[in-house]
């Protein structure tokens, strides 16, 4: 029996102990786990008399449901909860052997289990448990059949596809329409084309607000293989350098910048970068932009999901574009258009991307 001394640490008369907080409450100053044994030399032998022996289990820090439901989709309350993550629980643990273990419903892409599968995919194990599983015939079969049955889940669904996707099948996505529904094609190996040109798209900033987005890739006549991207809000005298220097590195062939809001000074300066570089062979075209960028990102998206191809870890090696495409919604508020913007551009310069979209400016 666990014996209390007061309501936030409880101890077991075997000698075990808890200590629970709410996600917003009071961690500081408190450890989770014993001190691993390879470190007791260096605390002394007092601390020593009560680290772990070997392998055996020596406590872990497991939060539960850090996010309220109602608070998910607050882009605010998530950064909230996963930056306490960071700041406080993370270095909570006496041990590097000390497990975090986190049980939550998903609710939403970013998270706290998604923020940490994004940032550290294989740091964590997962277990998944959808209320509605497969099996291996492919019929579906209720995961709880006492708690719910197979039809009882199909009406849930109906009721609220959102909430039953979320909290019911551990598969978080946003409640409105996104741009791009399908997942996009990734590659390993740059295939055998019989067409084959290094190419990059940049989008410069418009305010120091917006990011610039450059966009190296190879077109071939099967699609553009996204080779590197540079997506970053630093300011023109490390955006003009850098830029240069990954168009060199690439060997990019041609390299076409919007002329937008300063976008000829830019070019002209990455450009003028590339040849203190020793490269001669990187074209640098600029060109005014004056389609409305809704209508561009909307009408060639199903393009833009045909035609690009991203390395197969792109979401890891570029997680704010990855974020930034992947959570494109068709209608609504979305924090940034740069990334969907310049993804368009690299199919719109396609040679055969030309295509008219007057019909579609009386939708926006």
């Amino acid at each position: 029996m666990p014996t209390s001394v007061n309501t936030r640490k409880w101890f077991t008369k075997a000698g075990g102990g808890l200590y629970a907080v709410s996600s917003a409450g009071q961690v500081t100053g408190f450890g989770a786990g014993l001190v691993d044994k390879d470190e007791d030399e260096e605390l002394g032998d007092e601390v020593a008399a009560i680290t772990s022996e070997g392998d055996e289990f020596g406590g872990a820090i497991v939060i539960d449901d850090p996010i309220k439901p109602d608070d998910a989709r607050s882009e605010q309350i998530r950064e909230k909860v996963n930056q306490k993550f960071e700041t406080t629980i993370r270095n909570r643990v006496n041990s590097r052997k000390t497990p975090i273990i986190i049980i939550m419903q998903r609710l939403d892409e970013d998270d706290l289990c998604g923020y940490l599968q994004k940032l550290e995919p294989d740091e964590w194990v997962v277990l998944s448990l959808p209320v509605i599983e497969i099996d291996d015939d492919g019929k579906e079969r209720p995961l709880w059949e006492f708690k719910h049955t197979l039809a009882e889940l199909h009406e849930l669904e109906e009721k609220s596809g959102w909430v039953f996707e979320t909290q019911y099948m551990q598969n978080p996505r946003p409640i409105t329409g996104l741009m791009y529904e399908r997942e996009f094609k990734t590659y390993e190996v740059l295939p055998v084309t019989k067409k084959h040109k290094v190419k990059a798209y940049v989008d410069t900033a418009d305010t120091g607000e917006d990011f610039l987005c450059c966009i190296v890739y190879v077109e071939t006549e099967i699609g553009n293989f996204i080779l590197d991207v540079y997506y970053t809000q630093a300011a023109m005298e490390t955006t003009e350098p850098e830029t240069a220097r990954i168009l060199t590195k690439w060997e990019v062939e041609e390299a076409i910048i919007e002329s937008n809001n300063g976008g000829r000074g830019f070019a002209r300066k990455v450009e003028e970068n590339c040849r203190i570089l020793g490269n001669r062979r990187t074209v640098v075209r600029w060109f005014h932009q004056g389609e409305n960028k809704d209508i561009r990102i909307f009408s060639h998206s199903n393009e833009v999901q045909n035609l690009t191809h991203f390395p197969k870890e792109w979401a890891h090696l570029w997680p704010k574009f990855h974020k930034a495409i992947t959570q494109y919604k068709k209608q609504g508020r979305n924090t940034h258009d740069d990334a969907p913007d310049a993804l368009t551009g690299t199919v719109e310069k396609r040679p055969d991307g030309k295509q008219s979209i007057s019909r579609l400016k009386q939708i926006f």
